[in-house]
């Protein structure tokens, strides 16, 4: 987790409407990470949307939507929120200051720039936002199995369903929990409960590998797996082929029928249409877990939203 926020090239967005400012500061920055840029405000927004930067050079003075407008919205948006604003203008005086303080930026660069000092400010905030970010996954992570916890959860299935009803497309949930897991720990004791757990969770996770999937924690037992763009069909498959992977572990439990580890899983999947469709999903999800659960575990059972 630490090398891949470490190691990737920073994505540096740089908002002028000036092609010659853009150059100029593309220049001063050329080693410090992937450049791209917009020329206007609205550009600038779509360009965060879909780059994600990691610093913003953002230009104050500019038509239509202005610098301040434009990192206003940003902080509004749940994605775009942390990335730190510099803005970089000619005006001068408290005032202009308080204002683009009160709108999100992080700092400023006089124009004309001067080269030793974006160069300084731009490492100095990229350092930070690496620094964050860290503290942010790592606050994301379950201590115990090491893949994402429950509020990591909670916090992307709000996001994929927002983007799931601008882009019409089902989301698959998979609920997920150890068979006889009581009994497993009075057989072989809590430090050997965790050791499952570890194992269980590992295999789950790495079933989770495309954009968007997430694999959590989500409580005791219990994980849940996020499957963006996954319809009814494909989720109970997904569950049929995760149900295999963990017999596949072996992990010997003798309070279980077969002798092994087992899961049951409860799936679901819809589209999303409306607020609160993201409890709607998880609570399906959940019923379904507790039909596998009630009609012998170690299976997967469906309920399809909007049944």
């Amino acid at each position: 987790m630490t090398d891949q926020c470490e190691s990737r090239e920073a994505r540096i967005l740089i908002v002028d409407d000036s092609p010659m400012s853009v150059r100029l500061l593309s220049h001063y920055v050329r080693d410090m990470g992937n450049i791209q840029f917009a020329l206007s405000g609205m550009e600038a927004l779509e360009m965060a949307a879909e780059y994600l930067p990691d610093i913003i050079l953002l230009d104050v003075e500019m038509p239509v939507l202005d610098g301040l407008e434009v990192c206003q919205e940003l902080k509004q948006r749940d994605a775009l929120k942390d990335i730190p604003v510099i803005f970089v203008t000619a005006r001068t005086g408290a005032e202009h200051e308080v204002a683009c303080l009160a709108a999100g930026a992080v700092d400023f660069i006089s124009k004309p720039p001067n080269e030793p000092v974006v160069r300084a400010r731009v490492r100095t905030h990229l350092t930070l936002k690496r620094q964050a970010d860290l503290l942010r996954e790592l606050a994301a992570i379950d201590g115990l199995t090491g893949i994402h916890n429950r509020r990591s959860f909670d916090e992307r299935i709000t996001v994929e369903c927002r983007r799931h009803r601008r882009t019409p497309a089902p989301i698959g949930i998979a609920m997920i929990d150890v068979d006889h897991f009581k009994r497993f720990n009075d057989l072989y004791g809590h430090l050997a409960g965790d050791a499952c757990l570890k194992q269980i969770a590992e295999a789950i996770d790495t079933t989770a590998r495309r954009p968007g999937d997430l694999a959590a924690r989500y409580g005791g037992e219990e994980f849940v797996v996020l499957l963006p763009n996954t319809d009814a069909d494909a989720v109970v498959r997904y569950g049929e082929y995760l149900l295999e992977r963990i017999r596949e572990l072996k992990i010997p439990h003798e309070g279980n029928e077969l002798g092994i580890a087992t899961v049951s899983i409860g799936v679901t999947s819809g589209e999303p249409v409306a607020d609160g469709c993201n409890v709607a999903l998880v609570s399906l999800a959940d019923e379904a877990l507790y039909e596998a659960k009630r009609s012998g575990r170690n299976k997967v059972c469906l309920r399809e939203f909007g049944e």
